[in-house]
């Protein structure tokens, strides 16, 4: 646990956008800890000059494991899917009103699913005949138009993770958190980013890479010695779960870390646009 080795003078502040996980971290009296109820992409809490920091990505074990929040397709409930059910649109209510082409869009792009077109078209059919609010629903209807299945995989699986990332808006989350945390990190901090599959990842990747290059002016000769430092130092290479920790714990399976060391090189993404990287983009390989 972190606070444990966190010094008498340190400060941790955790931040989840999602009511349940506020309840725990209420519970905690250490009066090192701070929790805000808010997005990552909203790092207006957070002071500048911190130490460290770590986003661990994606959905939660405490989220899938409850039917209610209708993240999974393994039981039947409502089809939420929303990591704050008081914010924004669930999943039900956005294919009872998405034109087939937005949906397949959405599957394709999201869950890099192939058969998206089909997907689309028998969600958009059964819409018709009925409303589809139940997570069984539209598994159920998945696994019909699904033509071949990968072995070991439910054939929902793809598409509900593309609703997923789609209602919480998760890849523009990560777009937009990064050049914050980058900004409040004091030089020889540290961010760590914990992600769950290769489309959050590959956000992750191109800005730590982008950031750990100088900025090159055009057409201006510089010695060695005058190289611009990057705002970022990569640390090691990416870190995946070892079998052993697979095995205690199966969901670790796809996660892949990546850190990177602040440097005291001044960071602004608005002059630095190689940083940026637009939110609300489809991602695709």
């Amino acid at each position: 646990m972190i606070l444990e080795r966190l010094g008498p003078k340190g400060r941790l502040i955790a931040l989840d956008r999602d009511p349940e996980a506020e309840r725990p971290a209420r519970e905690i009296r250490d009066p090192r800890f701070s929790f805000f109820r808010t997005r990552f992409s909203e790092l207006s809490a957070i002071p500048s000059g911190v130490n460290g920091m770590l986003f661990d990505l994606g959905v939660s074990s405490p989220q899938l494991d409850d039917p209610a929040r209708g993240f999974s397709f393994r039981g039947d409930a409502p089809l939420d899917m929303r990591m704050d059910p008081g914010e924004g649109h669930s999943a039900a209510q956005w294919l009872a009103s998405a034109e087939q082409e937005e949906i397949a869009g959405v599957i394709r792009d999201y869950g890099e699913e192939r058969f998206a077109k089909q997907i689309a078209a028998a969600i958009v059919a059964a819409r018709g005949r009925e409303p589809l609010v139940r997570t069984r629903q539209l598994a159920d209807l998945v696994g019909q138009a699904v033509r071949t299945r990968e072995p070991g995989q439910n054939p929902a699986t793809r598409t509900f993770q593309a609703l997923r990332i789609h209602v919480n808006r998760e890849l523009e989350e990560v777009s937009l958190m990064l050049p914050q945390a980058v900004a409040r990190l004091a030089p020889g901090g540290r961010l760590a980013v914990i992600s769950f599959h290769s489309l959050e990842d590959r956000i992750v990747k191109r800005f730590l890479q982008a950031a750990s290059r100088p900025e090159m002016p055009r057409d201006l000769p510089l010695r060695a010695s005058e190289m611009p430092q990057p705002t970022l130092r990569l640390v090691g290479r990416p870190t995946h779960a070892s079998q052993k920790e697979i095995i205690q714990n199966p969901r670790s399976r796809s996660a892949t870390l990546r850190v990177a060391e602040r440097t005291a090189a001044p960071f602004n993404p608005v002059t630095q646009p190689n940083l940026r990287i637009e939110p609300g983009a489809r991602w695709r390989n």
